[in-house]
């Protein structure tokens, strides 16, 4: 028999079931109603759910029938669609080069260009133990012969300390935190790193202008000749102090030093160029396709503007540290490293004795100009 209790829970249940199943009709004849109102307006109605849970498309049609895995893979290899805004960059969602970059930058990058700078210094400091000062063999003369113009000085000046600005304001924009930053305090840093994005983004064009000077003032001067091959092969004299093979205005060491700073000037210039102004070239992507052409490679050619500016930055700076432990070099020879060097930029006049060791078919060149200097300094000179 059932208890009463059980009476009164079996009631409950019969009454919430029926609940359940005039909710179900009422539900059914709402769609039925709602579907005939649609039909009389002359409109379609909502499409009722399918049933079957073999369909293939999830609610909202979100996913379709096919996966997009493929699809998000693209994204997030940073491939680059196309957006209605000005910002054409924003067609790209997800940008996966830009970690391998900061990693890049901030770790090998980082760490060989503090190598190759230290090591340059302390190369040229055991050479300079071993070999001391290049000596004037002869002594000086007393007489000078015009070395540089003063056109050709300013050249040189405005793109060497237009570079030394730029190479230090770079070199902390690299380094700055890590050496700097602990020694001087966030706030002063701070200010630095400001006034120096200034200046370097301004003496840039100051350094490009002096680059053209030089070149197209010396150009002539430095293309290669026969002079060069016994100049290399008797290692410029560099290890006596007498016996310097003959060269004309510039000797072959200087030769490579030129080049390389047109160079290396040009490619810094280019890459600076696209950081100054962003996003509106693309000297990589064009580069890529010709260099593939000619050697045969397969760099990418299709580039996001921001794989271009990434590229540009890390280009910018390599070059940057290269031409540094260049111009090292050619300021320790200039001035510590030989006697009477400094001459040439400084003054502009240069010591005979040193001009004939170090630019002897240079100097026969000029031999009259000598002369009259000589003879114009004695006309010069009062009667007894």
């Amino acid at each position: 028999m059932v208890g009463v209790g059980e009476k009164s829970w079996i009631i409950r249940i019969r009454k919430f079931g029926a609940l359940v199943l005039c909710a179900a009709v009422l539900s059914l004849a709402a769609v039925s109603v709602d579907q005939s109102a649609y039909a009389q307006q002359g409109v379609a109605g909502p499409a009722a759910p399918d049933a079957s849970p073999t369909g293939g498309a999830v609610p909202g049609d979100v996913l379709g029938t096919s996966s997009d895995a493929e699809y998000w893979r693209a994204v997030r290899g940073g491939v680059q669609g196309n957006v209605s805004i000005p910002d054409k960059k924003a067609g790209t969602l997800v940008q996966s080069e830009g970690e391998a970059w900061r990693s890049f930058r901030n770790g090998p990058m980082s760490l060989y260009a503090s190598w190759a700078m230290l090591g340059t210094i302390v190369l040229l400091g055991i050479f300079y133990a071993l070999r001391g000062r290049i000596r004037i063999a002869h002594g000086r003369s007393g007489q000078t012969i015009t070395r540089f113009k003063a056109i050709e000085r300013f050249g040189h000046w405005l793109l060497a300390v237009s570079f030394v600005v730029l190479a230090l304001t770079g070199l902390n924009v690299l380094f700055g935190r890590y050496v700097l930053r602990p020694l001087i305090g966030d706030s002063a840093f701070s200010f630095i790193t400001q006034m120096g994005k200034y200046l370097h983004n301004y003496l840039g064009f100051a350094f490009m202008l002096g680059l053209l000077m030089i070149f197209v003032m010396w150009v002539r001067h430095n293309l290669p000749d026969r002079t060069d091959i016994k100049w290399a092969m008797q290692g410029g004299g560099i290890f006596s102090d007498k016996l310097h093979p003959p060269a004309k205005k510039f000797n072959a060491g200087q030769k490579v030093i030129f080049w390389m700073t047109i160079l290396g000037g040009v490619s810094l210039s280019l890459s600076g160029w696209q950081l100054l102004f962003p996003f509106t070239t693309h000297f990589f992507g064009g580069t890529f396709d010709k260099v593939n052409l000619i050697f045969g490679t397969d760099f990418p050619t299709v580039l996001t503007a921001l794989q271009e500016q990434q590229l540009a930055t890390l280009w910018h700076s390599m070059m940057a540290v290269f031409m540094v432990c260049v111009i090292l070099a050619h300021i320790y020879i200039g001035s510590v490293g030989m006697e009477g060097a400094f001459d040439a930029m400084g003054t502009g006049e240069v010591d005979l004795n040193w001009a004939k060791e170090h630019h002897s078919i240079w100097v026969d060149e000029h031999m009259d100009d000598v002369h009259q200097k000589s003879s114009a300094k004695g006309a010069a000179q009062p009667a007894e």
